[in-house]
């Protein structure tokens, strides 16, 4: 099922970007704007805002739903919760300040939390059957790219041709994963070390890249796949390279290159025959009594 919903990306992004929705989910241009989500939703929200920002479109910022508290004003708050139910979501609802625009995106229609938002962009065709999120965060990830101005009309193409290569490492001979990301891929890095811990219950860390050098490197040897998200940086993979470390490197596009991380989660939980679609100690969605 997981696998499935992962090799299943390039059509949703492509039904994604023929969309024409007039819901503000990203802010207008000038906004100060804020986002908030728990686990993959704040990685995501993470990436969103550096681009944002990188585009020009206002302030923004980004931070986790579970450790938010009034304080810093904006013209919005920007929520991101697939399953529409996450409790830490919606008690963040519950403190926004009068005046402040709520906006959210779910991949539930009729959800509490997009029933307590001023606006909600539903992303149902993005929904997942599977615990492990891949192709909502994915979706979310492209439209926000889109409204921020970039082309993206061959990346389903490019994605489903990734998709179709072996993975170019042998997950069996790694006990050690490492994702490394600058800007707006931190947040992809992130994510993708959760679906390593998530589907295969595997040791996976994520930094910055230039800070992994100060500190992190120490525990990187034999056994450690340290993969790189963006451009390649050869200074740092001849840096890693020399601990005794594989480096790896797609190049292709970053959230086709998460595409590609979310595999190897998968072939690494089958080499440790582990089930990817009932991930231990996880639901689809965290909801506190």
């Amino acid at each position: 099922m997981t696998e499935r919903e992962i090799l299943s990306q390039p059509a949703v992004w492509r039904q994604a970007l023929e969309l024409d929705s007039s819901v503000p989910a990203f802010g207008r241009r000038g906004e100060r704007v804020l986002f908030l989500g728990c686990g993959t939703s704040a990685y995501v929200s993470e990436s969103i805002a550096a681009l944002r920002e990188a585009a020009g479109h206002g302030t923004t910022d980004a931070g986790y739903a579970s450790e938010w508290l009034p304080g810093r004003k904006y013209d919005r708050i920007v929520v991101i919760s697939r399953s529409g139910t996450t409790s830490e979501v919606l008690a963040v609802l519950e403190q926004v300040p009068s005046g402040t625009a709520t906006t959210a995106i779910v991949g539930v229609e009729g959800s509490p939390v997009a029933a307590a938002v001023d606006q909600a962009l539903v992303l149902d065709f993005a929904d997942e059957s599977s615990v492990v999120q891949t192709r909502f965060p994915s979706t979310v990830l492209v439209l926000a790219r889109r409204a921020f101005g970039e082309e993206l009309t061959d990346l389903a193409a490019q994605c489903e041709a990734a998709l179709t290569r072996p993975l170019p490492v042998r997950v069996a001979d790694h006990s050690h994963f490492v994702f490394l990301g600058r800007t707006w891929t931190r947040g992809l890095a992130q994510e993708a070390a959760l679906k390593v811990r998530e589907a295969a219950q595997a040791w996976s860390e994520a930094y910055p890249a230039l800070d992994y050098r100060h500190g992190p490197i120490a525990v990187a040897g034999a056994g450690s796949l340290v993969t790189l998200f963006g451009d390649l940086d050869s200074l740092l993979a001849a840096d890693v390279r020399r601990t005794g470390a594989e480096v790896l490197h797609h190049d292709v596009d970053p959230l086709i290159q998460l595409a590609l991380a979310q595999m190897l989660a998968i072939r690494l939980a089958e080499e440790r025959g582990l089930d990817p679609d009932s991930p231990r100690h996880l639901t689809r969605s965290v909801v506190l009594s």
